[in-house]
């Protein structure tokens, strides 16, 4: 009961913490875009607050606000790969018949793809409307075009699962897909050996396990709030109004498209699938979303998300522990999301055609191109560019209007965040409940 109650009180102090850090940020663009950008006295309060300390220029400056931000993110980011080897590993190993992995792993990849295409065709179907009423044909002035940083294959993301070098997989927070495939080698070896709870890796494992509870408990109890209010402050004190009004069509049909998925269709399909009442799982999740959205990182959020599908929600932990590792990696439905809209957009403006048949290739290529995507801050509107690659979007307007999107995609990658992590933890319910390992009472208890 004491638990409850504290994780009912976090989920208060973050919700305070978004809101106030949201008007806080409002109040200084307002204070920004009174004073004018270049004014010296913006500088000063940038340079003491919100300045990227590691960007040019702020060699001399505080940063206060990026400060704590960056090094609450970077703590929760320093226990990704160890967390996520560590768990999957148990989970494996405690999975004696290889018919019950294979079947949970089957249930997983086929409820994560099953989620994504609704996600898709909804915001194929939509987008394409607003395209065909001319919506999206705005011009653009002002910014030069960006040729995007990637142009590879999508499907690079399946050879990627298969590391190379063992020691500079687990060097790197965005190779977590091949983190997992080591890991669930190494659980299956210790599987075939006999005996795993007895073997010093499993031990390793379960003690590297406690640790980070421990460790992740005391940092998102102690400081999770105040980080909020500094990372959602500082995102809206620096964000300029003056790239915003070309694209308000794009930013507000992806978010609201991005708020019904997240707070219409997944609590449908958590009811339909499970049929355990959805009021109470956004209830639980909330914070976890508060948390992605605050964030902007499917990784950083993991560690609050493992928790709370287990400990609240009721899901196994050995699935829980397989699932949302894995789904942080290729479950991307609210990247899956704006990136049809942002190519249909870019579409528009580029004065580009897009078919019915165009739209499947574009619904295609951002399926197989959110999976590819880093669970990082910014990185959808990056990987982008291989969608604008794969139809041919890469005309001089067409490239102005992708730069615009990379400007003002903040906010949203803020929100697809949320959709991502919580798109996780409704695939970890379905798999539970299909496989009879959903605790009802855990899950029923407030």
């Amino acid at each position: 009961m004491k638990k409850m109650n504290d994780n009912n009180k976090l989920a208060v102090q973050m919700l305070v913490a978004m809101v106030s850090g949201i008007v806080a940020g409002l109040i200084f663009m307002s204070l920004r875009e009174n004073l004018g950008a270049d004014s010296s006295t913006w500088a000063t309060i940038n340079s003491f607050l919100f300045q990227d300390i590691t960007a040019a220029g702020g060699e001399r400056s505080i940063g206060l606000f990026y400060m704590g931000g960056q090094l609450f993110i970077r703590t929760l980011q320093l226990i990704i790969v160890p967390m996520v080897f560590s768990s999957v590993v148990m989970a494996i190993s405690e999975i004696h018949d290889a018919s019950t992995l294979g079947r949970v792993a089957g249930k997983t990849i086929k409820w994560f793809m099953m989620t994504s295409c609704i996600a898709l065709v909804m915001a194929g179907a939509i987008a394409l409307i607003c395209f065909n009423m001319g919506i999206f044909n705005v011009t653009i002035e002002g910014l030069t075009g960006s040729a995007g940083s990637t142009g590879s294959n999508p499907l690079l993301v399946i050879l990627n699962i298969v590391p190379s070098n063992i020691g500079s997989t687990f060097s790197v927070n965005n190779a977590v897909l091949a983190v997992v495939f080591i890991a669930v080698v190494t659980g299956l070896g210790l599987n075939a050996l006999g005996s795993p709870k007895e073997s010093t890796i499993y031990r390793i494992c379960s003690e590297v396990s406690q640790i980070i509870v421990i460790l992740l408990n005391f940092v998102v109890k102690k400081f999770g709030p105040a980080a909020i209010f500094m990372l959602l402050c500082r995102t809206f004190a620096t964000y300029g109004i003056d790239y915003l009004r070309p694209a308000i069509a794009y930013f507000i049909l992806c978010v609201a498209l991005l708020l019904i998925y997240l707070c219409i269709g997944y609590p449908i399909i958590l009811s339909v699938t499970t049929k355990m009442n959805p009021m109470i799982f956004m209830k639980k999740i909330f914070k976890v979303i508060i948390f992605g959205f605050s964030t902007s990182s499917s990784a950083a959020t993991l560690p609050l998300n493992l928790d709370t599908t287990t400990e609240e929600l009721g899901c196994d932990k050995q699935i829980s522990s397989f699932v949302l590792p894995l789904g942080m990696t290729i479950n991307m439905d609210g990247t899956a999301i704006m990136q049809v809209v942002a190519t249909l957009f870019i579409a528009g403006c580029g004065g580009y055609d897009v078919s019915i048949f165009q739209l499947v290739i574009i619904m295609v290529l951002a399926l197989i191109a959110s999976m590819g995507t880093p669970a990082a801050p910014g990185a959808g509107a990056v990987i982008l560019f291989t969608i604008l690659s794969g139809v041919g979007f890469t005309g001089e307007q067409a490239l102005i209007a992708y730069s615009l999107i990379l400007a003002i995609n903040r906010p949203i990658e803020m929100l697809v965040t949320s959709l991502n992590v919580t798109g996780d933890a409704v695939a970890c319910m379905i798999v539970s409940r299909s496989e009879g390992k959903l605790d009802t009472e855990v899950y029923h208890r407030q």
